[in-house]
């Protein structure tokens, strides 16, 4: 893929709205989980956070660390009742506007007073995705999204991949690899029908700047899926029509997983080229008696000559 073909997302959080959610469900709301599916679909090039941040000094730390700007809105006695959504709403479709290399924006809220805006982004020819708490999001907002993700099932998938270890992987491949199969399952839930290595690289560096094949021993990014289908992970080919370039066939099943694909040595023909085959004794010579050979006649003397 190249960078032109990526999605521009613009990121607007109601902060309050997914917070209070996290809080009722019991759950902990975590900044890095959202940020990684958003960055599985595209490139994060807007990202705005609205609250009265002095109620939330616990995440302002992880929220600066991601590079999100925070805006700050008054408690409601002074700005007024919903002075955080007019907010996030005016800024939304201001950089609809103004920015037309966006083209897809990214609500998080489940407040069904963002039904209009999504109405008019989507107007302007703009994807909207919706993100929210499952308890705490209106059905007119899920809706009128084109695509609305639950927090709650981000939870659960990181849940899940941390109970499934890659015990047979030797540990010091566990962790590129685990990102690796990670990577390649979110790009097969997008619908990708065919997982070029480019695209796979791409989406792990946009999830990862720092990622590099390379600190993890391989030369070349060929290199390390060629491994992981050594080790059982993932099913790879070439595609001969794009100069054999790597294209990732799917994820292996369970039961291979960790175990060598490669293909054993042929028992049999090593062993009977190590064990040599008795050599052939020659016929035995019958052994005969001197009875039963035939007696010679004794020859008779020559005749003495005539005088």
């Amino acid at each position: 893929m190249r960078p032109s073909d990526e999605a521009k997302l613009a990121l607007f959080i109601d902060f309050d709205n997914i917070a209070l959610g996290a809080r009722d469900a019991g759950q902990k709301l975590r900044i890095d989980l959202l940020l990684q599916r958003l960055l599985e679909k595209g490139k994060l090039v807007v990202k705005r956070a609205y609250a009265d941040w002095s109620h939330y000094p616990d995440f302002v730390g992880d929220l600066h660390e991601a590079a999100i700007e925070l805006i700050e809105i008054p408690a409601a006695r002074r700005s007024g009742k919903n002075s955080a959504d007019i907010r996030l709403a005016i800024d939304a479709i201001e950089l609809c506007h103004a920015k037309e290399h966006i083209d897809t924006f990214v609500i998080v809220s489940g407040d069904s007073d963002f039904s209009p805006l999504v109405s008019k982004l989507r107007e302007n020819d703009k994807a909207v995705i919706g993100m929210g708490m499952r308890n705490s999001s209106a059905h007119l907002l899920i809706a009128n999204c084109d695509e609305y993700i639950f927090y709650d099932d981000l939870a659960q998938e990181r849940r899940a991949a941390a109970a499934a270890p890659l015990e047979a992987v030797p540990e010091n491949k566990r962790q590129v690899f685990d990102f690796l199969l990670g990577t390649i399952r979110a790009l097969l839930r997008e619908g990708r029908d065919t997982l070029y290595s480019s695209l796979i690289k791409d989406t792990m560096k946009r999830k990862r700047p720092d990622f590099d094949e390379s600190r993890s021993g391989y030369a070349t990014f060929g290199d390390l899926l060629e491994d992981a289908q050594g080790h059982g992970l993932i099913e790879v080919t070439r595609d001969e029509k794009a100069s054999r370039t790597w294209v990732v066939k799917g994820i292996a099943t369970r039961s291979r997983r960790g175990k060598s694909t490669r293909p054993p040595a042929p028992v049999a023909e090593a062993s009977a080229a190590a064990v040599k085959p008795p050599r052939e004794r020659p016929p035995a010579r019958s052994r005969r008696g001197t009875e039963g050979r035939a007696r010679r006649r004794p020859r008779r003397p020559a005749a003495p000559p005539e005088a």
